[in-house]
């Protein structure tokens, strides 16, 4: 085997709380992390006429081909772990939207450790690979799964959770970035923040009811982002006037999901979203378990 192509699942926060902030400034987060039928595709060759150890290439040209992007950093990391001296080539066929809260750079960064391990035949447990995945990103190890999870820490504690209802999930995309960092600072300036109720929703996955579950959801970052991209708080607002049982910008944002249970209610939501500019990128999936 020369080359392996694999599937890199983008991700959804169904919850995310901020529960505190490690001495060394990393904050201390619960989440239930979702997987969704968004993916890029990524290609791992062997490639021993290369000049280079690594080489990338992405369908997207702003996307960085060198040691910046997530995807060569793992490369670089699953060469130094097993001692590796074959060239690489990688290339991703980009289809989850960038800087938009779905894990992009970590699902591809995840994609490449398990098809490295693959086309090498490394024989690396899923303990090694998160070992790997963690030095890269807080959300590289949840990208190497798929499913629901409850992620703690930085986001790095996983541990299994029964599968989200079943749903129809629209996606809104605004066609402008926000700065995770800078949420973070200003969300530690806010007093006494309201924080979504992380252990009743738990509670409800248990149910598998979905009106129950997504009428409870929360995203404690929705406290900075949409005060500062009053677009946000609007999108969340019109899907649910679609039709939504539930919406809720995904990680720092700007994206926004909304869940429904009637499959023609959310066509119709995505073909109204997809004729305003204004509200960027519309895609209708599902989730992934």
């Amino acid at each position: 085997m020369d080359e392996i192509t694999l599937y890199a699942y983008g991700k959804i926060n169904l919850a995310l709380d901020v529960t505190g902030r490690r001495p060394d400034g990393y904050h201390l987060v619960r989440m239930i992390m979702q997987t969704v039928g968004i993916y890029d595709i990524v290609t791992v060759r062997k490639a021993p006429d290369s000049h280079e150890r690594i080489s990338l290439t992405c369908s997207r040209p702003e996307v960085p081909a060198g040691p910046s992007n997530l995807a060569w950093k793992a490369a670089a990391a699953v060469m130094e772990h097993a001692g590796l001296k074959e060239n690489i080539s990688i290339h991703i066929e980009k289809n989850i939207p960038m800087a938009a809260g779905m894990a992009g750079g970590s699902t591809d960064a995840a994609a490449v450790i398990r098809a490295m391990n693959s086309l090498f035949g490394l024989k690396l447990t899923q303990e090694k690979m998160d070992a790997i995945a963690v030095k890269l990103g807080a959300d590289v190890p949840f990208c190497l799964r798929k499913g629901t999870y409850l992620a703690e820490g930085i986001g790095e504690v996983l541990t299994k959770l029964p599968d989200a209802p079943k749903a129809y999930v629209l996606i809104v995309n605004p066609p402008f970035e926000v700065s995770t960092a800078a949420v973070y600072r200003e969300l530690d300036g806010i007093e006494d923040p309201v924080h979504p109720d992380i252990d009743r929703l738990l509670s409800l996955l248990k149910e598998d009811t979905l009106d129950a579950f997504a009428a409870e959801m929360g995203n404690i970052l929705e406290l900075v982002t949409i005060k500062d991209n009053p677009l946000i708080g609007e999108i969340r607002d019109k899907i649910m006037s679609a039709g939504a049982l539930g919406s809720m910008m995904t990680g720092s944002g700007p994206t926004v999901f909304g869940l429904f249970d009637e499959p023609q209610l959310a066509r119709k939501a995505c073909i109204a979203f997809s004729g305003e500019a204004e509200n960027g990128r519309c895609i209708l999936t599902e989730f992934i378990r």
